[in-house]
């Protein structure tokens, strides 16, 4: 059980003045400037650090060279563990869905959610298709794709074991409307994405529960002054959010400051879209059976497609602020708060009393210098 703690002379992210932070039980008890360190197992000095609430990544694959594919919980470890070293309290686990085949990697990441990990928390599983646009499928494999048919669905449900959070889909496929219906009805929120939808069909898959974008402008049309594509959509309906990768290689730095501008902080979820290189030194890895190169913090096919990042998701956050001359507050909310709320975790991903004690402290240039998940220091630099 964790024990008690505190954070001494560290910095919320809006703010200056010192403060201190109280963490016992794996609950923030108290926070507020010069808190008795009386009874503390530990106290720690924050020296002017900021102090955030834990991370939340709600697309990643791989991390410290393990896959969600790898279908083992050693691989789930080494995930989390990993995640921890970049302020990640909390993730999904990206992965895809085989029809056809048994999916062991399904039935052992939903045996895993709940379960102490040694680092991030694993929340549940993100799946990418298998209801998604083969001329947008990215590095997500033919055999990985399927009919969005109710059965197909059934399938998935059975195999996730009620750990489903997120579906990604292309609403233009036959029967992904009803598809994404249901996945509203049962609590999993349906993400548009790997899609060759237009303007209209993204409007009418929004109508029937689409709530989120994964990966925006990656995998998906783009825009046009006559036709405007799902980008315009997608403005326009001011509820959906929309998970970004800004390493400034999958989208230009110049689309991410217009995108910030025009979305702003309330509605983009940084995302790492990570592979197993995260973590690792730059060469070749595999990924579902083909070998993709990790070079400095981008993951390509030998044909050049980019199929992810190896870049850890407090330099995504730390980028997106360069790129945009936003604050750090207003960064690190989307990772946070925001990925909390578009999960269902409402209340979650915010520094308060009663609240899990999921604290990141972040030197001045987001750096992570520790990670702490449920009230126990699982990343220390």
């Amino acid at each position: 059980m964790a024990g008690r703690i505190l954070i001494h002379g560290g910095r919320l992210l809006d703010g200056e003045q010192a403060v201190d932070v109280l963490a016992d039980g794996g609950t923030i008890t108290a926070i507020g400037a010069g808190l008795s360190q009386a009874d503390c197992e530990r106290v720690i000095d924050a020296r002017g650090r900021l102090v955030s609430p834990g991370y939340v990544d709600v697309h990643i694959q791989g991390a410290g060279g393990a896959d969600v594919l790898d279908a083992t919980p050693q691989a789930l470890e080494t995930i989390s563990r990993t995640c921890a070293r970049f302020g990640v309290t909390a993730f999904l686990a990206t992965t895809v869905y085989k029809a056809g085949r048994d999916n062991r990697h399904l039935r052992i990441a939903a045996e895993c959610v709940g379960q102490d990990l040694g680092g991030a928390r694993l929340l549940g599983i993100h799946l990418e298709g298998p209801f998604i646009a083969s001329g947008k499928r990215g590095m997500i494999q033919p055999d990985c794709l399927c009919r969005a048919e109710p059965e197909v669905l059934d399938e998935i449900l059975t195999a996730t074991r009620r750990t489903l959070r997120m579906m990604t889909i292309a609403p233009e496929l036959d029967g992904a409307l009803d598809t994404i219906r249901r996945l509203e009805e049962a609590g999993v929120v349906a993400s548009f994405g790997h899609s060759t939808a237009d303007y209209e069909q993204t409007l009418a898959g929004i109508d029937a529960g689409l709530s989120h974008v994964t990966h925006l402008f990656n995998a998906m049309v783009g825009i046009h002054h006559r036709t405007p594509g799902p980008f315009a959509a997608i403005c326009e309906r001011r509820h959906v959010t929309c998970q970004l990768i800004s390493d400034g290689v999958h989208v230009h730095p110049a689309i991410v400051r217009m995108v910030w501008r025009l979305l702003g902080a309330g509605r983009i979820v940084a995302i790492t879209d990570a592979m197993q290189a995260m973590g690792l030194p730059d060469g070749k890895y595999v990924y579902n059976s083909l070998e993709y190169e990790s070079r400095a913090g981008a993951a390509r096919y030998a044909d050049g497609t980019l199929i992810g990042t190896a870049v850890g998701l407090s330099e995504i956050v730390a980028r997106l602020v360069r790129f945009t001359g936003c604050t750090a507050a207003e960064a690190v909310h989307g990772v946070t708060a925001g990925a909390a709320r578009l999960l269902g975790l409402d209340g979650d991903g915010t520094l308060g009393v009663g609240r899990a004690a999921d604290i990141v402290l972040l030197n001045e240039d987001l750096t992570v210098a520790m990670t702490m998940v449920g009230g126990r220091i699982v990343y220390e630099r």
